[in-house]
């Protein structure tokens, strides 16, 4: 398992997630946005038709035929921008994002097995993963020898000298 491979994957899967993240904020956003104009124009459309209302009780057809025309297109219009407002996010933006954190997700989990797959073999082989610790080990152990072997062999000189 690399930890190299690990941090670049983790920190890849991070900016993905931020990345959708902020597509699917500004996707709530603008679609609020528009409900919320939706909603002023459908707030519209009522008062037309409570004009519309008011005007057939006050004057004949003339005047209530206007008002009513208009609060119903104030109705349709408020209808289409809902539809528009409730379409998912389509684009590119999301499909890559979507990808990119999918391929880092895999090669968490590719990093994974292959850490499960050394620490299974440790366990089954101890002898397989202490080697390669042990050579360095060995090495250092035998430059100290070599090293105590020259000193005692400088101090019987020196003795000697003496």
């Amino acid at each position: 398992m690399n930890t190299e491979n690990v941090v670049k994957h983790l920190r890849a899967l991070w900016r993905t997630d931020r990345i959708i993240a902020d597509i699917r904020l500004r996707h709530l956003l603008v679609g609020l946005g528009l409900r919320a104009f939706a909603a002023l124009i459908a707030a519209f459309g009522l008062l037309m038709l409570e004009l519309a209302a008011y005007f057939a009780l006050v004057q004949i057809w003339s005047a209530i035929a206007a008002a009513a025309a208009l609060g119903a297109i104030n109705f349709v219009i408020a209808a289409i921008l809902f539809v528009i407002a409730g379409r998912s996010p389509s684009g590119r933006d999301i499909e890559l994002a979507n990808e990119i954190h999918d391929a880092s997700v895999e090669a968490l989990q590719l990093e994974a097995r292959a850490f499960h797959a050394q620490m299974t073999g440790a366990v089954h082989h101890p002898l397989s993963a202490i080697v390669p610790l042990l050579v360095p080990l060995i090495a250092i152990i035998v430059k100290n020898m070599r090293k105590t072997a020259k000193e005692t062999d400088l101090e019987a000189s020196s003795e000697a000298r003496s």
